[in-house]
């Protein structure tokens, strides 16, 4: 008799996950890699401006993760995760408009289209007004992306403990979140040349319909595996393995369907240790993600289509973070270890990588082709250790309460990025505007080389506080 073969189902939602994670950084990426030659120009923004509007949209995401978890779990993933993109994609969009919102306010001038919009301002007097009404707009149009897009880790990390095994986990989330690289990869050599050719309206409205045509695959492919046609009972058993496992640890409580609240998920350290590793190091990310354009601008003069291929080298070294899945799943099966035990190995080791970040501005003076290497690098450490610190939450929580979980995480990493977004566009302005000086730096080279510094030593502060609240693996039980 001819035994049949697992099915592999749990690749093809993995991919899924993949695409709308590239499109959820896509969409991001649009305002940064436009604003400095496209958007500045046309509305009289500053760095103080532009930090602003990437700090609130930090804050909007935070707040937004934290109901989003809640909403993934109320409706459930595959109807969470359509309201997400939806709804992102519909922010994402609405940028476009900013600028002929702005023509109707301040000039009146309501029915007009983009190049009419950009004729009109021309204009206008009073580059004040243009200046608030702009910021203004572009903030609403960053609040709804950022409202939808909110939806993506928790829904995709939810699906993620749906389909995989807990040891198969840091390596599937490293699969899916290496979309935010090849999101980060293909904004670049993309979207500036898009705006150059056809406007950076163009640029928001293009991007920002990927997500729509997403929603149609999702719609028909996605269910869970206990209901999928095309996952059989051998990958069935496969995925659910740990309830076996789990069931002989003493005290282990099944499962059940029963929500979880947001006064009982704060008893637990694991909670508190998953949102302060998220506060410390998910800053560092947006940071690298929003203000190396500018960092390449004003430090070395690139414009958006100069600053196209560094770029594109910069977070194609990121993807060596793919590794950062696959380490604890070696340590887990070659060297033993709990799942728990593996993952924080794996993020220590990550850890020490952004320190190089302290030498990116001092190096920067050879070539700048050393900063952007490196910030590559710490880049990959990111997304390695980003992986691993999403799968905790599987390995501690029941799946009926990852989806919270993760958005409260989410909301101490926005918190984080609010901080360093607003933070470094203040000092960024003050140090140009000042010739600053700091340890043989000026001006607005001074300000990079501190903010660099304070990325650097984020990850390893982040992952002590996590060992000490949470030394050793505990799954806890949620009856």
């Amino acid at each position: 008799m001819k035994i049949e073969k697992m099915s592999s189902y749990r690749w093809t939602i993995c991919s899924l996950l993949f695409f709308a994670t590239t499109i959820n950084y896509l969409d991001r990426q649009v305002l940064s890699l436009t604003w400095k030659d496209f958007i500045a120009p046309e509305f009289h923004w500053t760095n103080d401006d532009y930090g602003n509007i990437t700090a609130l949209f930090s804050l909007f995401y935070a707040v937004s993760l934290l109901f989003a978890g809640r909403f993934v779990d109320w409706m459930d993933t595959k109807k969470g995760f359509l309201w997400a993109i939806g709804i992102w994609s519909v922010g994402a969009c609405l940028h476009a408009f900013c600028g002929i919102a702005t023509s109707g306010i301040v000039t009146g001038n309501w029915f007009v289209g983009f190049e009419g919009a950009k004729d009109a301002l021309k204009l206008a007097n009073n580059t004040g007004m243009v200046m608030s009404v702009s910021v203004t707009l572009f903030i609403f149009a960053r609040f709804v992306l950022a409202l939808g897009e909110a939806g993506n880790f928790p829904a995709a990390i939810k699906a993620t403990a749906e389909y995989f095994p807990k040891k198969d986990r840091a390596f599937s989330t490293s699969i899916f979140n290496a979309g935010a690289t090849v999101g980060a990869l293909a904004a670049p050599i993309s979207i500036p040349f898009i705006a150059k050719a056809y406007g950076w309206e163009m640029a928001f409205l293009i991007i920002g319909a990927l997500g729509f045509v997403w929603m149609g695959f999702w719609i028909f492919m996605y269910e869970k595996p206990e209901k999928h046609a095309k996952v059989n009972p051998h990958e069935l058993d496969y995925i659910n393995q740990d309830i076996i496992a789990d069931s002989k640890i003493a005290g282990y409580v099944a499962e059940t369907t029963e929500k979880v609240s947001f006064a009982e998920c704060f008893k637990y350290k694991q909670t508190w240790a998953f949102a302060f590793g998220k506060f410390m190091t998910d800053g560092v990310w947006w940071f690298f993600l929003f203000w190396t354009p500018a960092y390449l601008s004003s430090v070395y003069g690139m414009d958006s289509t100069e600053a196209a291929f560094p770029l594109f080298v910069l977070y194609a070294i990121t993807l060596l973070s793919i590794i950062g899945g696959w380490l604890p799943t070696y340590f887990v099966e070659k060297k033993g270890m709990d799942p728990y035990a593996g993952r924080m190995r794996a993020m220590l080791i990550f850890a020490f990588f952004p320190l190089l970040a302290m030498v990116a501005q001092p190096l920067g003076h050879l070539t700048y082709w050393l900063p952007v290497i490196i910030i590559g690098i710490a880049g990959a450490a990111h997304q390695a250790w980003s992986a691993n610190i999403f799968t905790t939450v599987g390995d501690m929580f029941p799946k009926k309460a990852i989806a919270t979980i993760t958005g409260i995480g989410g909301l101490a990493g926005g918190i984080g990025s609010v901080f360093i977004n607003k933070g470094s566009g203040m000092l960024f302005d003050f140090s140009k505007n000042t010739d600053m000086s700091f340890m043989g730096f000026h001006g607005i080279e001074a300000g990079y080389f501190i903010i660099f510094c304070v990325c650097s030593v984020c990850y390893l502060i982040g992952w002590t506080v996590m060992k000490t609240l949470v030394p050793k693996y505990q799954p806890i039980t949620m009856a």
